[in-house]
């Protein structure tokens, strides 16, 4: 991938941009290109989000010298910076699309993605882009409307807030969600997986690295990063692999897809696992197909690498008196009362001792089409009720868990009928039982926990406010009423 370097950088208003040839319409592909305009910008952050930021985005059809200028000022672009094209082709044969493709379309579909990664930029600095090829530049064809911006994170430690939910999806309440990102004004957003639904479903709990079973759709992938350009293009979203996402149409882990989409930090042993910082919060992503027992393609496709690396990683992000709170993110609900998904016994078994022994602060997951969060767990078990407007001390009473899988989908059931119970609307009544489903089987354990503390059957979004030494997280409904707020404190 073409890089953003400070060794081939000139100043041009105020602007540190890379030198790059100077790409001139050709006659040849004018007419061709002309009208192609790009879509679905998205962005990401680098590890180190003060200064690395990606740029991302997709054309319908190949284009030539497709590229990115930045300024520091709107209006002072500098030279392109090329990019690099990340071609799919996803053959019609494999897919059952929501419309019937029309008469004479070739037998394979073909995406275009392009990305650039923009290296040793300013930190604390708002940046102004566009994305344009040979023959399409919006800063001089009058399409000012197309300059985005992205800003880096502060050099120096300070307050901000980020957002969460998994299991987006296309469609209306999935846009209902995007806006109340916007209303949040996040530094960046966390995708916990399941994220287009270009796998609508399997047979029985195939769904995703089920070539023969899974229902597949690639042009919804279009339609995504066209429902998400409105607010993925100027705040970085960093994703979570889900079932969903192991296509493995494309590579035998499934993962080709998601690497010709996005561009993560993938520093570690896999795609989408990764660890990254924002300021005074360390952040890992973990790839939950790893361990999930009933969508099994990619059960223990490490081989334990991963746990490996994470306990390695968690004592290095422990050790570091700059971090203030560890957040893990992923798919898949080590702990949940929710009955179609359910939780991971391999995480509770293999990953949450982990956690424990570094004192992980918060786990972000999703999988679940709701909103739950447990009390803080320690060993397995709430060690104390919190209730919402309460405050916690991880280093001293454990890990809190928290389900946010109502970013758009159809919506799950609590199991057993368990009653919802939130901010204004708590319900002691009922049973709440985790149910944890065996490897490549429909059949589960049941268990009666008294950790299950918030449960909200909606549409919704995690907010988490950070300042130093203090996380507060909220839970929001989709109009934006406030259905959840715990307290999260070093100690």
């Amino acid at each position: 991938m073409n890089q953003h370097s400070r060794r081939a950088l000139f100043t041009l208003g105020g602007a540190a941009l890379a030198t790059a040839a100077v790409l001139r319409p050709s006659a040849a592909s004018a007419a061709q290109n002309s009208t192609l305009r790009p879509l679905g910008r998205h962005l990401a952050f680098g590890a180190d989000p003060s200064r690395q930021v990606v740029i991302s985005w997709q054309e319908l059809s190949q284009v030539s010298g497709p590229y990115v200028r930045i300024a520091t000022k709107g209006g002072e672009f500098g030279r392109p910076i090329a990019a690099e094209m990340r071609r799919l082709d996803s053959k019609l044969d494999w897919q059952k699309p929501e419309h019937d493709f029309p008469p004479r379309t070739p037998a394979t579909m073909s995406q275009y993605y392009l990305h650039v990664r923009l290296t040793d930029l300013t930190p604390g600095t708002t940046y102004h882009y566009v994305v344009g090829h040979r023959d399409y530049d919006p800063t001089t064809s009058g399409r000012l409307g197309e300059i985005a911006t992205f800003r880096t994170a502060p050099g120096s430690p300070g307050g901000f807030s980020f957002t969460a939910f998994g299991d987006h999806g296309v469609g209306y309440n999935a846009r209902r969600l995007n806006s109340l990102i916007a209303d949040q004004a996040p530094a960046f957003h966390l995708a916990l997986g399941n994220l287009s639904y270009a796998i609508k479903k399997g047979a029985a709990n195939n769904e995703g690295g089920h070539t023969g079973t899974d229902e597949f759709d690639a042009a919804r992938w279009n339609s995504y990063f066209a429902q998400n350009e409105i607010v993925a293009a100027g705040t970085p979203w960093m994703i979570a692999l889900g079932n969903r996402e192991m296509e493995d149409w494309y590579s035998s882990t499934g993962y080709s897809g998601v690497k010709a989409r996005f561009t993560m930090p993938d520093n570690a042993v896999a795609t989408g696992v990764y660890s990254w910082r924002y300021q005074n919060v360390g952040l890992i992503s973990l790839d939950s197909n790893d361990i999930c027992n009933r969508n099994s393609a990619n059960l223990d496709h490490t081989k334990g690498k991963q746990l490996t690396w994470l306990n390695s990683r968690l004592k290095a992000l422990r050790a570091d008196p700059t971090i203030d709170f560890i957040v893990v993110y992923l798919h898949h609900a080590p702990y949940s009362t929710a009955d179609a998904g359910g939780a991971e016994s391999v995480a509770q078994q293999k990953w949450a001792p982990v956690f424990d022994k570094h004192k992980v602060d918060l786990v972000l997951n999703a999988h679940n089409r709701l909103y739950e969060r447990t009390d803080p767990i320690r060993a397995g078990k709430g060690t104390k009720q919190v209730r919402p407007r309460g405050t916690a001390v991880p280093s001293a009473d454990g890990t809190t868990y928290i389900t946010a899988g109502g970013g758009g989908e159809a919506l799950d059931m609590f199991y057993k009928d368990a009653p919802e119970s939130y901010l204004d609307h708590e319900n002691t009544g009922g049973s709440p039982t985790m149910k944890c489903f065996k490897k490549n089987s429909d059949s589960h354990t049941d268990t009666e926990v008294a950790w299950s503390r918030v449960r909200y059957r909606g549409y919704s979004l995690v907010a988490v406010d950070v300042t130093p030494g203090t996380m507060t997280v909220r839970a929001l409904a989709e109009d934006g009423t406030l259905i959840d707020e715990i307290t999260l404190r070093r100690a």
